[in-house]
């Protein structure tokens, strides 16, 4: 795998090694080395999210209170979708920034957000099909949406067959980034970087897993 850590701090693209013949491909999509290598911690998969989107539909941005927030490692698996990260960490030194990287059924790119960061995507082919692991279940009384088209924010969506994104009512009534922050529900840098350090700590005092050096085949 090919790990970039992205501008913002906490955000990570993995680029898959593939393995391709007359029969198709192979390639390692999560492994716990590797994860563990740049994020400092494991993944602790809690909840497992499939969406399937129309071409123009714009998802997010989503985040969760922090503690436990919710960390993603998201793919797309066929069609296309450009994804978003934005950095709502009060005391951030990327505060109101954003990255994106492009992710689709070719490239089999994944994006990692951890905790405290906004995260959405919009789909720029039709069956656009995103896969979530998360380290956390939902909880609808900790999840919280900032509108996607926020000027301060200034995400440049691209345009899709000339017509605006199609959002969920949810999303589409979003509060911007200075409302919620008036709100009081941003989390901290401070606070998201001591509960990554923390998990990090409590993972290391756990027992090792078994594990092989040798590679499945494929």
């Amino acid at each position: 795998m090919d790990v970039r850590e992205l501008d913002i701090p906490g955000a990570w693209e993995i680029t898959p090694i593939i393995h391709g013949d007359s029969r198709g491909m192979f390639f390692e999509w999560l492994t716990d080395r590797e994860f563990s290598g740049f994020a400092g911690h494991r993944l602790d998969v809690r909840q497992a999210n499939c969406s399937v989107s129309s071409a123009g539909v714009l998802r997010g941005l989503h985040f969760a209170q922090v503690p436990p927030s919710q960390a993603k490692y998201v793919t797309c698996v066929s069609g296309s979708v450009f994804d978003v990260v934005a950095d709502i960490r009060l005391g951030s030194p990327t505060f109101g920034h954003w990255t994106s990287v492009m992710l689709n059924g070719s490239n089999r790119k994944t994006i990692y957000i951890s905790e405290g960061l906004a995260h959405g995507f919009l789909a720029l082919q039709d069956n656009s099909t995103v896969m979530y692991l998360c380290s956390a279940e939902y909880n609808p009384t900790r999840e919280h949406t900032v509108c996607a088209t926020d000027p301060t924010l200034a995400i440049d969506w691209p345009v899709v067959h000339g017509v605006d994104p199609h959002l969920s009512e949810r999303d589409a009534t979003a509060p911007n980034l200075d409302d919620v922050c008036t709100s009081g529900l941003l989390p901290t840098w401070e606070e998201t970087q001591r509960f990554i350090v923390e998990l990090g700590r409590k993972q290391r005092t756990q027992p090792s897993r078994i594990t092989t050096e040798k590679e499945e085949s494929w």
